[in-house]
């Protein structure tokens, strides 16, 4: 193309897989000096992002939007917001979302009952809980235009971690390992090679580190709006690189493509 961009190394549009509905949640909690996260570790063996640092969540599916439907509002977010609660505590155990905070016992149930495969809508009913999808706060989605095995496009929501939230315990399967630490320190480990990120967790990472608190986080969300980001490749000075819209908050919008780690 004339002016250097294109979706991935040229290749057709035709031979790019159709984006799977995704969910993420970024889940925080005051820290010291700066908030912290909750990052998970994928599993060696996924097919997607293996052994890469990410944020709790994944695919939304038909119990999701039949959920939605039964709480009512806008039924696309609604269900990509019950997929990022759901996924939460399935992957990592902690609850949150909820229209009270649940007891750790109470979460241990619905993770196993989530393991044994029920209905998330039946088991909420069975241990009396509701959902408050409004403690969500949109913050991004992404949908990456790049020829991989696996495509998603992934709605990330921001939402504060209970007080009385248990440690976080990975559930041996997607997660092998899940732990809280701030924005910029994740960053530093994984520069220093000691943790791996993709493309889409990095560039939110650096967005995230740029708030003092998830009130600074949530404002900057709320007034932005969600955009959604589809990354391109551009040609600069005989280099690639991967980019992004640089007025949508995030104060790095393009990486070397030999250096970028995708899914």
């Amino acid at each position: 193309m004339s002016d250097g961009r294109r979706s991935d190394g040229g290749e057709a549009e035709a031979a790019i897989a159709e984006a799977v509905p995704a969910a993420t949640l970024i889940v925080t909690r005051p820290g010291p000096n700066a908030p912290e996260l909750l990052m998970m570790e994928r599993a060696a063996h996924m097919a997607f992002a293996a052994s890469a640092l990410v944020f709790p969540g994944g695919r939304i599916d038909a119990g999701d939007h039949a959920l939605a439907e039964r709480i009512g509002g806008g039924l696309e977010d609604a269900a990509a917001r019950i997929a990022a609660i759901r996924e939460t505590v399935e992957e990592t155990g902690i609850g949150v979302g909820f229209a009270e905070p649940p007891e750790e016992s109470i979460v241990a149930t619905l993770r196993a009952g989530l393991a044994a495969e029920e209905p998330f809508g039946a088991l909420l009913d069975h241990l009396g809980l509701g959902l408050a999808l409004d403690a969500l706060t949109p913050f991004a989605r992404w949908c990456p235009k790049m020829r991989e095995p696996r495509r998603f496009d992934t709605f990330f929501y921001l939402a504060e971690a209970p007080a009385n939230a248990a440690p976080p315990q990975a559930d041996g399967k997607e997660a092998v390992g899940c732990h809280w630490a701030p924005a910029a320190h994740l960053i530093a480990e994984c520069d220093a090679g000691r943790g791996r990120i993709i493309f889409p967790t990095r560039r939110n990472l650096e967005r995230l580190a740029q708030f003092g608190s998830i009130d600074e986080a949530r404002a900057d969300a709320l007034r932005r709006g969600v955009h959604k980001v589809e990354p391109w490749i551009e040609e600069r000075d005989g280099r690639h690189w991967l980019c992004i819209p640089d007025d949508i908050g995030y104060p790095v919008t393009a990486e070397l493509l030999e250096n970028v780690k995708r899914g």
